[in-house]
C-alpha cells in the first residue's frame, strides 16, 4: 500500500470529483440556452403574448376611439330629432292663432253682437238693423278671407276646419232665426236653408271614410246668394227694393235645394265607389 505513488491516487481522485463536474456543466449549459422548457424561451413566448395582447388592446382601444364619435354623433342625432319634434309641435301649436283663425273667432265674437243689434229696440228699429247688418257683412266678408289665407299661406289647422263651418253656419243661422222670428221671413225658408245646411255637414263626415266631396261651384254661387239675401232682409227696405230682395231670397231657396241634392248624389257615387275599392283590395289580400 506504501509503494502507490501519492500522485497517483491524488491524479485518480481529482478525476474522478472533476470529470462528473466538468461533463454535467458542459451538457447542462447548452441545454440552458437552447432547450425548449428553457426560462429563454418563456421569457420570448411571454414578451409574445404581452405584444399580441398590447396589439389587441390597441385594436380595441381604437374601435372604441372610431365608435366614440360615431355614438356621440348618433347620440347627438337623436336629441336633435327629439328636439326638432318639440319645436314643430310648439309652431304647430302657435299657428293656431294665426290670421286666418283669428277671422274665424272673430266671426263667433260676431254672432251674439249680431243677435242682440237685431233685436234692439224691438228689432223694428232701421237703425239698429243698420248695425245689425254691417255685423253680418263683416261676418260675411271675413267668411271670404279666411279660408282663402289659410290655403294660400298655408295656415290650414285642425281648428279652422273644425270653427270655419260653425261659424258659417252660426251667423247663418242666426240672422234666419231673427228673420222670421220678426215676421220678416217665413218659417219654411229658414227650415229648407238651415235643414240643408246641417244635412250636408253630417252627410260631410258620413262619407268622410270614403273621400271628400269638393266644394262646387253652385255651393260657392249658393253662399253668395244666402248672404246677399239674407242682408237685404236685414236691412229695412222698402219699395221697389223690398221686392227684388224677395226674389234673390227664392234664386237662394233654389240654388240651396239643387246643391244640396248634387251633395247627396256625390256622397253616394263615392260611398259606392269607396266600397268597390275596399272590396277590391280585400280579393287581392285573399288571392
Amino acid at each position: 500500500m506504501t509503494g502507490v505513488p501519492a500522485s497517483a491516487a491524488g491524479g485518480s481522485s481529482s478525476a474522478r470529483w472533476t470529470g462528473p463536474r466538468g461533463t454535467s456543466g458542459a451538457a447542462q449549459e447548452p441545454a440552458e440556452r437552447t432547450g425548449p422548457g428553457s426560462a429563454a424561451d418563456r421569457g420570448a413566448a411571454e414578451r409574445g403574448v404581452t405584444d399580441r395582447g398590447t396589439t389587441d388592446r390597441g385594436t380595441t382601444d381604437r374601435g372604441a376611439a372610431e365608435r366614440g364619435p360615431a355614438e356621440r354623433g348618433s347620440t347627438e342625432g337623436g336629441a336633435a330629432g327629439r328636439g326638432g319634434k318639440i319645436a314643430a309641435a310648439a309652431v304647430n301649436q302657435a299657428s293656431v292663432w294665426n290670421v286666418a283663425n283669428l277671422l274665424t273667432m272673430l266671426r263667433l265674437l260676431l254672432v251674439p253682437a249680431f243677435v242682440a243689434l237685431m233685436l234692439g229696440n224691438g228689432g223694428y228699429d232701421p237703425a239698429w238693423r243698420s248695425f245689425a247688418w254691417a255685423a253680418f257683412a263683416i261676418a260675411m266678408i271675413t267668411d271670404l278671407f279666411d279660408g282663402h289665407l289659410a290655403r294660400t299661406y298655408n295656415l290650414v289647422t285642425d281648428f279652422g276646419k273644425i270653427a270655419d263651418p260653425i261659424a258659417d253656419k252660426a251667423i247663418m243661422g242666426a240672422a234666419l232665426i231673427c228673420l222670421s222670428a220678426l215676421g220678416d221671413l217665413p218659417w219654411w225658408v229658414t227650415a229648407v236653408i238651415l235643414g240643408r245646411e246641417l244635412g250636408i255637414t253630417v252627410l260631410r263626415f258620413v262619407v268622410i271614410r270614403y273621400g271628400v266631396i269638393p266644394a262646387s261651384r253652385g255651393g260657392k254661387l249658393k253662399t253668395l246668394t244666402q248672404g246677399i239675401a239674407v242682408g237685404m232682409y236685414v236691412l229695412a227696405l222698402t219699395g221697389p227694393l223690398a221686392t227684388l230682395r224677395f226674389w234673390v231670397m227664392a234664386a237662394a231657396v233654389v240654388l240651396t235645394v239643387a246643391t244640396g241634392l248634387d251633395y247627396v248624389k256625390q256622397a253616394i257615387v263615392l260611398r259606392r265607389r269607396g266600397i268597390a275599392e275596399r272590396r277590391a283590395a280585400l280579393k287581392e289580400t285573399e288571392a
